[in-house]
Formats: structure tokens, sequence, C-alpha cells
């Protein structure tokens, strides 16, 4: 098993169209948020293990949901990566000292072996470019880094938005699948909860 490949174009089309809709819906993702998913995501945070002055990159971000969270276990770096100009800017506005980045994960270029937590919170069925962002991801990643994919809402609440959504939402993997999926990019699943409100794999970068 393998990670679907689109072709550039229509890649292009997808992130675009997303950064149109996320810049337009912006104030969807202020608070408050809805009832029991603020404990969902310290579940899902601390899943990652952070120690103090590691390295964090939120894959993403939007307006910082989970930046308040993750600092409580006092990271050196926070880097939040979006595909929303605007919806950075309002997580710039509520949390200061974040390093923020527009772009696709595909694209990023920070240094080898220079991230030790990567989080895909509710935006994994929305990566256009799965092979190229996670052999991305992977080469960021230190050895021992933990991937973190994860929605708070768990794998029906994308099932209800598929109807309705301008673009394509790609399915969670299931155990199986995952361990399939993440093998080429040395990453091997290290947890996975599949409840019905809650979706967490962490993965492990292998040296």
């Amino acid at each position: 098993m393998a990670f679907y490949r689109r072709g550039d174009k229509e890649i292009e089309r997808i992130n675009r169209r997303q950064q149109e809709l996320f810049d337009d819906i912006v104030h969807v993702f202020e608070p408050p948020l809805p009832e029991g998913v603020p404990e969902r995501l310290e579940q899902i945070v601390a899943a990652s293990g952070i120690e103090a002055g590691e390295t964090v990159l939120d894959v993403g971000a939007g307006t910082g949901i989970l930046v308040p969270i993750i600092r409580q276990y006092r990271p050196g770096r926070i880097i939040a990566c979006d595909l929303s100009e605007k919806m950075l800017q309002k997580l710039r506005e509520n949390y200061s000292g974040v390093e923020t980045v527009a772009a696709d994960v595909r694209d990023l270029t920070l240094p080898d072996a220079s991230l030790d937590v990567v989080f895909i919170n509710a935006c994994y069925p929305n990566i256009a470019d799965k092979p190229g962002a996670f052999a991305n991801l992977s080469r960021m990643m230190t050895p021992g880094g933990r991937l973190v994919i994860s929605h708070p809402l768990g794998k029906r609440f994308i099932d209800s938005l598929k109807k309705t959504s301008p673009f394509p939402l790609d399915d969670f993997p299931e155990r199986s699948e995952a361990v399939q999926l993440l093998a080429p990019c040395r990453l091997a699943l290290q947890a996975f909860v599949d409840e019905p409100a809650l979706y967490i794999l962490v993965a492990v970068k292998r040296s």
C-alpha cells in the first residue's frame, strides 16, 4: 500500500481552493470549542511526549488551537505551518513568539533532522500531496522524533464533511494501513487510538 498520488496541477488546485476557503472562515476556529474538545486536545498533545527544549512543528496550525497546550511542555521552538496566511495572522495575534510559515508542508525547507515533534491535527485529510509531505517531514525529523496525526472529533466528523467539501478529503488510515503507509518514510507506529470522537496516531522516526 502507498499514498495516493495526485498530479501537480491537481495538488495546486486543491491547495488554492483550501487557502481561499480557510481565509474566508477564520472566525469559525475561534473559541469557544465544542464540549469535550479541549480535553481531547490535551490528550493529543500529551501523546507526543514533548520534552523541554524540543522543536515542535504544527502542520495545519490554523489559529493556533494547539499552541497554548504545547507551551505547557516548555518546548524550545514552535513552528506553525498553514496554507492560509489569514489563519496564521490570527495565530500571531493570539500567541507571540511562534514562528509561522504560510506554505504546503511538502515545501518546507527546514534543515534535516531539525524537528523533534510534528503535529498534524485535524488536517491529515486535507493534505493533497501526502507522498511529498511525509517524505519531507521524515527528512526534517530527528531520529526518535514523534509524528502525531490526530482529530479531536474522530473519523466520523470528516465523513460528515465530505458531501459539502469543495475539495477532496482523504480518510484517516486504519492501524494496518498506517503501518504500511508510513514505513517507506522510516516512521514506525508507536500508538493508535480510534474512538468515535477521537483519533490519535503516533509514529516514531527510525534511526
